[in-house]
């Protein structure tokens, strides 16, 4: 079990990493309902969702610190005792994908061959094509917003994106501080306004 929560845990970090690149989705939202002017303040739960019960990771201050960078210029304090606890969550999920694509020539020869003489379309229907079928792990983070006070998330943001195990770990800090940005870009408080 420990394994797989580092498995986890590392993987989640490399969704993230390709937030830059175009086939990883980030979005985010918040509940317009809510009155955010009355936070100003703001910390983390103890421990984050991808993080060890038992202490907190280097992955997880990687996410606080680009969480940081977001949150300070917007005017919120940290605090022991905050308005609003943030927490980064992750899952995978193993993916299929199956392509069908038709070839236009059948038995040699122009659009179907012209049915090769043969001209038998139902009976030979399926000739022509290919299918490719490729396994991927897709994964998602979670960063949520939960007003303390009413325990309800206020805002969320959301990457999503196949697992690329082939990145560079050196690129790690960087390209979190890139996709929690890219979350952020949307994100219209400060505190206390």
């Amino acid at each position: 079990m420990r394994k797989l929560y580092q498995l986890i845990t590392i993987l989640t970090a490399v969704i993230l990493m390709s937030a830059c690149a175009s086939s990883t989705k980030i979005h985010s939202d918040y509940d317009p309902n809510v009155d955010f002017s009355k936070f100003k303040t703001y910390g983390y739960y103890s421990p984050m969702g991808i993080e060890n019960p038992n202490y907190s990771s280097l992955l997880g201050q990687m996410f606080r610190d680009a969480l940081d960078a977001q949150m300070l210029p917007r005017g919120y304090v940290k605090s022991d005792n905050p308005d609003l606890l943030i927490n980064v969550s992750a899952r995978l999920e193993d993916k299929t994908k199956v392509t069908t694509t038709s070839s236009p020539t059948m038995y040699g020869g122009g659009y179907y061959g012209y049915r090769g003489g043969m001209y038998d379309p139902w009976g030979g229907y399926g000739y022509g094509t290919s299918t490719h079928v490729s396994q991927y792990t897709e994964g998602t983070v979670n960063v949520d917003m939960v007003d303390i006070a009413q325990k309800r998330m206020v805002w969320e943001g959301v990457a999503i994106g196949r697992i690329n195990e082939d990145r560079k770990s050196g690129e790690l800090r960087q390209e979190i501080m890139d996709g929690i940005a890219e979350m952020f870009t949307n994100y219209p408080f400060r505190a206390g306004q």
